[in-house]
């Protein structure tokens, strides 16, 4: 039960933290591309990275990966969103701005994943 439980509050959290970060992306940088998704999605790979790696070398309450990498991580990225936005971008016509969300959301979504675990490594 107590999993069940760190997962829904890691999603409540999660939830609410893309809602909030992707605003404020949008607020600074406008919404003529996915620029609040892309954040979300580098920043939470960044994020997994730290977590996973540190939980790995650490001795981390049972509850925590729980909690953090499938509660709020799950919530907080979107790549159903990140889907859906580039699908819009493409059948509106501007190609160069699908192929531009797909190759920088997935390369910079791996380096920051290994820049994470590099963090990790650290602690």
């Amino acid at each position: 039960m107590t999993t069940y439980l760190a997962i829904s509050v890691g999603a409540i959290l999660g939830a609410n933290a893309r809602y909030l970060v992707g605003g404020w992306v949008a607020d600074r940088l406008g919404s003529s591309f996915p620029y609040g998704t892309l954040v979300i999605n580098v920043s939470g790979s960044f994020l997994i990275g730290i977590v996973l790696g540190v939980s790995a070398t650490r001795i981390v309450p049972d509850w925590f990966r729980p909690l953090f990498a499938i509660g709020f991580l799950g919530a907080y990225t979107t790549f159903s969103t990140f889907s859906f936005e580039t699908l819009g971008l493409a059948d509106s016509g501007a190609w160069v701005g699908a192929a531009t969300n797909v190759v920088v959301s997935v390369a910079a979504s791996l380096l920051a994943v290994y820049l994470g675990t590099m963090v990790a490594r650290l602690y």
